[in-house]
């Protein structure tokens, strides 16, 4: 059994982590995940205003307090903080290592960096058998760009396991305690549906450990003390998060999500097992990142009467200012009737604005909105001061041949090692559309009922991927599953969550998590990074669901977890 921790789930995620996990129990491995489609955009336009940069910068000041640490106890480090320049971050290493007086091995993978003229970034998901290259080589760092974020966890489960390109069910495994502990304190109690419930109501939840077992097995759990939870539950929403179908596709495996099974083993501890693994796709998923343009938002406020009237004007006037292209008005109506304050008695009308032309998106549209401060509706204000237009990035996926990808470790010797594509791999095809459940013998409809919020029988938990946005939701108990599964169906979706309605929804249910998961294809535009949503990242559209007051079964009454056989 190795013991692989994580110390970052994102780029800006807790400074003091690298620390905590060092200092708080024995480790054999720490990770660190700082990437997401919006942060090689960001890397990408660092490296464009200075080619020696690229990575993330945070991850260099906080190894300055711990890589003494860390080789002392012969914890190695594994992350992906190379981001668009996995080589200027080792280089950078060596250097920190030196004016430290320390002597350190790095290791880095490059090669996923797709050629494409018309991009700012364009890289492709990269697979685990070079990092696990450089361990082998005795790397007490290893640095990458774009790897899959389980592929941090797989490297060390190859080197020292031994793994090979046909052991799917380890492979498989271990990418889902990988896809488990990517994101840091999600799954230790962080954006938990129940965090009420946490020991200490979720205030600062501890970074997670994987014990990795040679058949791809492990126990997920935490540093005594630290605070959070590990239960089968925390598991479970974090298993769900950011997924599509039960194929959860990786260069190195296909893990079967529907074959996964979460037992607690004690406290602060869940057992993953059962994982079964097929060959992965024959091609590699690449992320792009362009830059779209500008954009530029201003809030109005509006309080008391006439609320859609007064949105309406202000949309006359800022179009006979700066013209209708680009522009988009969302009203959201937080006021409330006979309010006592002004706030509650208030709606904010969103106005962005996105175009290619900076002088347009940026002083032009904001010094419009403002010289309406006394020209406009009663009671006119603005939450907003004016400003320039900021650019914007959007982010698409398509896919490249496995073998057209030159995939390199590069060893602490300087030795390139090429990294072949994996020697069998399947077709992928579609994911299977699930039919609706309403006509399976097992469902039932329950009755009588009773008005509640869903919430009260499910958790869910939901993020982004692209422009597409997904939403697991798991049932708390085995009965309330065989309610879940019956009546959350793709048009029950579209009615609670009205935006939904018109866009491709794929269903997948998963019975082994008492679990079903929405992708929700276009809902967040061309991305994160040029979406105009209040929510650009989908973060809260699980929250959102569980608080639809809905007809519940009348017998199913709210409480906790139940535990599973």
């Amino acid at each position: 059994m190795i013991r692989i921790g994580n110390a970052s789930g994102f780029y800006g995620d807790r400074s003091t982590a690298w620390r905590e996990m060092l200092d708080g129990g024995e480790l054999d491995f720490l990770t660190g995940d700082y990437l997401a489609e919006l942060t090689m955009l960001i890397l990408g336009r660092d490296r464009l205003r200075d080619p020696s940069l690229g990575y993330a910068k945070t991850f260099l000041r906080q190894l300055e307090g711990t890589l003494g640490t860390a080789l002392e106890r012969g914890v190695r480090i594994v992350t992906n903080a190379g981001g668009v320049n996995p080589a200027g971050l080792a280089t950078a290493i060596g250097a920190l290592a030196d004016r430290l007086g320390l002597t350190v091995r790095t290791g880095y993978v490059e090669g996923d960096a797709v050629p494409r003229p018309d991009a700012l970034t364009a890289n492709a998901y990269l697979g685990a058998f070079g990092i696990a290259a450089c361990l082998e080589a005795g790397a007490d760092v290893v640095v990458t760009g774009r790897v899959t974020d389980a592929s941090l966890v797989v490297g060390p489960g190859i080197a020292r396991f031994g793994w090979r390109h046909d052991d799917l069910d380890a492979l498989a495994g271990a990418t889902v305690a990988g896809h488990l502990i990517e994101c840091g304190a999600q799954v230790t109690g962080g954006n938990f549906s129940f965090f009420t419930e946490l020991p200490d109501g979720g205030r600062r939840p501890g970074f997670p450990v994987a014990e990795l077992h040679p058949d791809g097995s492990s126990v997920i759990t935490k540093h005594p003390g630290t605070g959070g939870a590990v239960t089968v539950e925390t598991v479970t929403a974090q298993l769900l998060y950011e997924i599509g179908g039960p194929d959860y596709l990786g260069p190195d495996v296909v893990a079967r999500l529907d074959t996964v099974a979460l037992h607690q083993d004690g406290p602060d501890r869940v057992r993953v097992s059962g994982t079964q693994g097929t060959p992965p796709p024959d091609t590699l998923k690449v992320g792009v990142n362009n830059l779209g343009g500008f954009r530029n938002s201003m809030t109005f406020v509006l309080c008391g009467l006439d609320v859609p009237a007064k949105a309406a004007l202000v949309r006359q006037q800022i179009e006979a200012a700066v013209g209708p292209e680009g522009l988009e008005f969302r009203l959201a109506r937080t006021d409330r009737v006979d309010a006592d304050d002004t706030e509650t008695a208030s709606a904010l009308l969103h106005v962005h604005l996105r175009d290619g032309d900076r002088a347009r998106a940026g002083r032009a549209f904001s010094g419009a909105a403002v010289e309406l401060a006394l020209a406009s509706y009663p009671g006119c204000t603005l939450t907003t001061l004016p400003g320039d237009a900021t650019p914007y990035g959007v982010f698409t996926s398509d896919t490249v041949p496995q073998k057209a990808v030159a995939h390199v470790a590069v060893l602490p010797t300087g030795v390139r090692v090429p990294i072949p594509p994996p020697p069998l791999t399947c077709e992928q095809g579609p994911p299977a559309k699930q039919k609706s459940p309403v006509g399976d013998p097992s469902y039932h409809s329950y009755q009588p009922t009773r008005r509640g919020v869903l919430g009260e029988l499910v958790g869910a938990r939901s993020g982004d991927k692209g422009g597409d946005a997904n939403l697991g939701v798991w049932a708390r108990t085995g009965t309330a599953y065989a309610w879940l599964r019956g009546w959350l169906t793709v048009e029950r979706l579209g009615e609670l969550l009205p935006e939904t309605v018109g866009l491709t929804v794929e269903r997948h249910e998963l019975p082994n998590l008492r679990a079903v998961n929405f992708v929700i294809r276009g809902l967040l535009g061309q991305g994160v990074a040029a979406s105009t949503r209040f929510d650009p990242q989908a973060k809260a559209l699980g929250e959102l669901l569980r608080a639809r007051i809905v007809d519940l079964p009348a017998e199913l009454a709210p409480g906790g977890p139940e535990d599973r056989p």
